[in-house]
């Protein structure tokens, strides 16, 4: 263990056991640096956080009250990260390295869970501290009810680019070579960036990102056609085609920042150039889009001619806005109350509700399927206005165009990399400083 000392500061340290771990060997390890002060563990973690694609994290709850039942008999101070869960609401998910952002459910596993529920560790954590401590005198507050609302209907509004006049109102920012998110003031959410197709593509021509340099992910579309989509470290190159000319969109996503470690300055956009066929793609017109802000204000209602979407399925492949709206059902006390939003048959996105930016969903990739909804940004006395941005393909062509409030989080589903355990945070961020 690597230290450096800062006079009359005590140290402090972190670890997370498994079963059979040591914790008097661990807290030997903190008395090699700090051999008169308290014995202090400023982050037991209770559970794990998850990755988009990875299977959700548990720790049982037995593992972590006989660690912590053996820290305390050290007479150890403890902090337990985390108590409760939380949600990444809006843009506020992080990742880690080699890039995983992670998804917008904090649950952690924890004692109280993302919506503040009572769980089994809740319990065995506090038999143990219990054991230690005098515990509060009176009932433990309940569970908070969860009422399923149902099934509501989107219907399509429009595109990002159809709409990129009032997502991008003081126009583009032009550049020879693409910019970075933050040379553009711009510090989450999503950029466009465009460009003329500099030669015909009448046949599959390919555009890449020899550098790795799309930061963090871009769906690419020629004139409103979805081309495909370039990812960090996973998809470096597709196959695209259009004539001379026409308009090449990249809308890039921010999905998390690294925050730790060298990898701190994690910069999002188009961080080097983009190649097609080899050529460096110049002249870009660069589009800082704030959706929260043309959510609020000019992205609701309905299409004036929503026949023109019926029988062209391609309309549902590209970055497409849809509206509806929840009614709270009157005669039943106590309403509204938590609920969860799940989206059957839909892909990649984002959903806000009455403006409120509640997150990314992602069930195409999972584990996690439905967003918490506190109830707090429910109203009863008006219908809720619900917009979601469905990134990639939406069930609306071929199916009911629905998402349903349920009364019950699924954040376990089985995922792509369900057999890859991800690395150890902890390991990885200590690692970065060597």
């Amino acid at each position: 263990m690597r230290t450096a000392k800062v006079m009359d500061v005590a140290t402090q340290f972190y670890f997370h056991l498994l079963i059979g771990g040591n914790v008097t060997a661990a807290f030997l390890a903190q008395r090699s640096s700090e051999p008169t002060g308290p014995l202090v563990n400023s982050e037991f973690y209770t559970g794990w956080l998850d990755h988009w694609g990875h299977r959700h994290s548990v720790v049982p709850a037995q593992t972590i009250a006989k660690t912590l039942n053996e820290i305390l008999a050290c007479g150890a101070n403890v902090n337990l990260y985390m108590f409760i869960g939380g949600t990444n609401f809006a843009y506020w998910n992080g990742a880690n390295m080699p890039y995983m952002p992670q998804p917008t459910s904090y649950d952690y596993d924890a004692p109280l869970s993302e919506a503040g529920d009572l769980t089994e560790k809740y319990f065995a954590l506090r038999e143990v501290i219990g054991m230690y401590n005098q515990l509060p005198e009176g009932i433990i507050p309940p569970t908070t009810s969860k009422f399923a609302y149902g099934k509501i209907h989107l219907q399509k509004v429009g595109t990002v680019v159809e709409f990129l006049d009032r997502l991008s109102p003081a126009g583009p920012v032009k550049s020879t070579y693409p910019l970075t998110f933050v040379q553009i003031k711009q510090y989450f959410g999503f950029v466009l960036y465009r460009t003329k197709l500099p030669k015909n593509c009448t046949e599959p021509t390919q555009l890449s990102s020899p550098l790795n340099g799309v930061h963090d992910r871009a769906y690419v579309s020629v004139d409103g056609v979805l081309q495909g989509i370039l990812e960090r470290d996973k998809s470096l190159m597709i196959n695209i085609t259009g004539k001379a000319g026409a308009n090449m969109d990249v809308l890039v996503e921010n999905m998390g920042r690294v925050n730790y470690g060298r990898y701190n300055n994690d910069f999002k956009g188009l961080v080097s150039n983009l190649t097609l066929d080899q050529d460096i793609l110049v002249e870009w017109e660069i589009y800082p889009l704030d959706i929260d802000g043309a959510v609020n204000h000019s992205i609701h209602g309905y299409p004036d001619q929503p026949e023109r979407y019926v029988g062209n399925p391609l309309s549902y492949e590209t970055p497409t806005f849809y509206t509806g709206r929840l009614l709270i059902p009157g005669g039943i006390p106590d309403l509204p109350q938590d609920t969860y939003v799940n989206f059957p048959g839909w892909t990649k996105g984002q959903i806000w509700i009455n403006g409120f930016n509640l997150g990314r969903y992602w069930p195409a990739r999972g584990p996690q399927l439905t967003l918490f909804v506190p109830r707090n940004i429910l109203v009863s006395s008006v219908p809720n206005n619900i917009t979601v941005l469905e990134l990639e393909h939406s069930p609306c062509s071929t199916q009911a165009c629905e998402i349903e409030f349920v009364d019950k989080p699924v954040i376990n589903a089985t995922t792509l990399y369900e057999n890859v355990p991800p690395p150890l945070f902890f390991r990885d961020m200590w690692l970065s400083y060597l």
